[in-house]
């Protein structure tokens, strides 16, 4: 058995069902039911442009999902309860992992299991969290546009998105890179990436935070250049 994390994101058009997916942010179909294996998850909303805004984007919702199994991660994924997400939006993708690495809490837990291994050539997804200290958070987002101009047009970024289960304070960020050369290269060497790890150093605004890098083995569906 090997923990397997899924990541989904779901598209939608029209007032109708994006309405519908608001809602599944609020009541999600998950709550009250009993999935085989799943140890962990998070629905959530994104932001507006590249996603790294502090005005919500009410076309794509996600959900994070972390099973004990890989077998149990695509029971779920054909499951009813999946296309509840599925069944109304135009585009979607589950992108599936093995974490390598994972440092801090979300929720007060620690959801990821690392057991696969770091290889600097194969693609590499990386999900950071944190939860603002509500007295930070004019400073955070202050910084955030910087940063998020950094990414674009990045020819190894393969796919990005700013998501939250609460709007301002909770906040996570998806991406997905080519290799684990190119994701380095961008952590260490991009100087608006390094100023933004340095202030986050240095004025402590985060109540909690984790980090973690996942290999990506199996993509699926119509939204997510597979790597």
């Amino acid at each position: 058995m090997s923990q397997t994390t899924v990541i989904s994101f779901f598209q939608y058009q029209g007032i109708k069902d994006k309405w519908q997916a608001l809602g599944r942010m609020g009541r999600s179909p998950l709550l009250g039911k009993t999935i085989d294996g799943l140890s962990f998850w998070k629905g959530f909303g994104s932001g507006s442009g590249n996603g790294f805004s502090i005005f919500p984007d009410f076309s794509t919702f996600g959900l994070l999902t972390v099973f004990n199994s890989e077998e149990e991660a695509n029971k779920f994924l054909n499951s009813e309860v999946m296309q509840a997400y599925t069944a109304s939006c135009t585009k979607y993708s589950h992108v599936l992992m093995h974490a390598i690495k994972a440092n801090g809490r979300w929720s007060g837990v620690e959801p990821f299991l690392p057991d696969a291994a770091y290889a600097e050539k194969n693609p590499i997804a990386v999900i950071t969290r944190a939860t603002i200290k509500p007295q930070l958070a004019f400073k955070f987002w202050r910084n955030v546009p910087s940063v998020s101009k950094s990414m674009d047009g990045h020819k190894d970024l393969v796919f990005s998105k700013g998501i939250g289960e609460w709007p301002i304070l909770m906040q996570a960020t998806f991406s997905l890179w080519k290799s684990g050369d190119a994701m380095q290269g961008y952590a260490y060497k991009n100087k608006k990436h390094a100023d933004m790890v340095k202030k986050t150093r240095e004025l402590d605004w985060y109540a909690e935070e984790l980090f973690a890098r996942f290999y990506p083995f199996e993509f699926r569906g119509n939204l997510i250049q597979a790597v």
